[in-house]
């Protein structure tokens, strides 16, 4: 790929609107337009939205110009985020006619960048955003190929055209479809380029065949190599194949969906376009997660003195009604309940796990299995385990900043957050060696001089409790655990780094 970057007049002309990036002193100050199905703090159900809401900011520091568009939610109250009309009744043309759609916007934030909303009542006012506790949303096909359609004609409304379209998962997918499709040969679409992040391959968006006449775009385009997969319709195809590169959120991650165990069945799509996909690992904001400035935890404290957080391991048993023993270790674990994140392998281990001399706090919901089974063994052993099946921030935080060890077994993890936030706050992570926390976290070495945490890689009970073991012995050597807990501190997974590679990123798709 060239790495030569185009230079481009910045002056606007109404009759075709300005698409490039200006350049000054030989850095780009590249236009960018993130799509995506949610954003915090407007709408989040996972990582995703975390991503969405920090990466613009941090592109924004180095110069780029962003926007981010969502759909609007009813959770997404009007007055609370200050929402102005921009496009009242913007024409959105679908397969089965036009549709109309309202365009709010307010501040991202406190930067210069602009979060648009696309507002239709038929699909996104209703509880929920992709489904109910029952299942997903029957029209979820006909809901975000409108979102995706209403996204290339708002640009137009607003006559601001970005040069990168970053697209966030399968709900807006068909982005990249109508881009190459219906929209290739309109003036200035045919310059914008799009990238396609890939944060988890197991959601994909797929919908019988039938549905294809209500996007709009042809049959000829229901082939193998473009939409059709196993005879359906598959948004998250629909973005590997029509996307000008693809990105995954960790490198390890980026190689491991192009295999059979990870690829969900698209792996020989991910081979095919091996050279077009990279891998760059989530950053973390540290304005929110950072325990030198943290407000909501007992004490604040940096690696300088770390001793700090004692204190809030006693607040975080003295809430959760356990006892505080300097010398028994808290292992702490906020996630969803489920298989993906290694539920499983818990379950087949934990009463082994709560025999040991260790305390173990849970914070999440998930499956039912798992809230049943988590709800009995703190019957049984009330000294040693607390769990809320629930979502709490503020606990979170406390969990963080109060255990000694933050566990995460997950079967598969495209990059996780988790471990860097747990590392942050001096609580060393007991991980399995997959996606993005094979990428962040070093396994202790033998000799206690190196590395950051704890991994075990065959996906087995035995071999997760034999790492679990392995951390508490490391636990009661003082010496070797403060130099561990120093060097976790120490580690740097800010947005910076990461948004400069996507930058990177952005400048080799423009230079093609």
């Amino acid at each position: 790929m060239e790495k030569k970057m185009a230079r481009t007049s910045t002056k606007k002309n109404k009759e075709e609107p300005q698409a490039y990036s200006t350049m000054e002193g030989g850095s780009a100050k590249r236009r960018v337009f993130f799509v995506s199905p949610e954003i915090v703090p407007f709408a989040k159900t996972g990582g995703l939205a975390d991503v969405v809401g920090s990466l613009p900011r941090a592109l924004m520091k180095l110069g780029c110009e962003c926007s981010v568009v969502m759909p609007k939610y009813r959770s997404i109250s009007p007055e609370k985020y200050k929402l102005k009309l921009e496009i009242k009744g913007l024409a959105v043309p679908m397969g089965m006619g036009e549709m109309g759609a309202d365009i709010y916007s307010t501040r991202l934030g406190d930067t210069h960048g602009t979060a648009y909303f696309v507002s239709n009542d038929r699909y996104f006012d209703r509880d929920g955003f992709y489904g109910t506790a029952e299942g997903d949303f029957h029209d979820n096909a006909e809901r975000f190929a409108f979102f995706s359609r209403a996204v290339l004609e708002m640009v137009k409304a607003l006559n601001w055209y970005p040069e990168i379209l970053h697209l966030n998962d399968w709900q807006t997918g068909l982005v990249a479809a109508y881009l190459k499709t219906l929209y290739q040969t309109i003036p200035p679409y045919d310059r914008m380029r799009t990238l396609f992040s890939i944060h988890n391959m197991a959601y994909q968006g797929l919908f019988p065949k039938y549905i294809l006449p209500m996007t709009g775009i042809g049959w000829e385009e229901f082939r193998h190599e473009k939409l059709e997969f196993y005879d359906q319709i598959n948004y998250l195809k629909a973005g590997l194949v029509y996307s000008d590169a693809l990105n995954t959120v960790s490198e390890r991650y980026a190689q491991e969906i192009q295999t059979d165990e990870y690829g969900h069945g698209l792996q020989g799509v991910l081979k095919a376009r091996s050279n077009d996909l990279y891998g760059i690992v989530n950053g973390i904001d540290y304005d929110e997660w950072n325990p030198a400035t943290d407000k909501e935890i007992p004490a604040q404290y940096t690696v300088k003195n770390h001793e700090k957080k004692e204190e809030a391991k006693k607040k975080l048993l003295q809430e959760q009604l356990l006892e505080f023993k300097p010398k028994t270790p808290v292992i702490g674990l906020i996630s969803r309940l489920t298989d993906q994140k290694g539920f499983d392998l818990i379950a087949e281990i934990i009463e082994a796990f709560l025999s040991m001399d260790v305390q173990f706090v849970v914070l999440g919901t998930g499956e039912p299995k798992y809230h049943s089974m988590l709800s009995e063994l703190r019957e049984r052993f009330p000294a040693k385990l607390s769990v809320a099946l629930k979502f709490d921030n503020r606990l979170a935080k406390l969990i963080y900043a109060g255990s000694d060890m933050f566990l995460m077994p997950s079967r598969f993890e495209p990059c996780g957050l988790g471990q860097m936030i747990a590392m942050k706050y001096g609580t060393v992570p007991i991980v399995r060696k997959t996606g993005g926390l094979a990428d962040t976290v070093e396994n202790l070495s033998p000799d206690g001089k190196k590395g950051t945490g704890f991994v075990f890689e065959d996906y087995r009970g035995s071999d997760l409790l034999f790492t679990i073991k392995r951390a508490i012995e490391a636990f009661h050597q003082p010496k070797l655990w403060t130099e561990l807990v120093q060097r976790a501190m120490k580690q740097d997974f800010s947005w910076d780094a990461s948004a400069r590679k996507y930058l990177d990123l952005y400048n080799k798709i423009l230079g093609r």
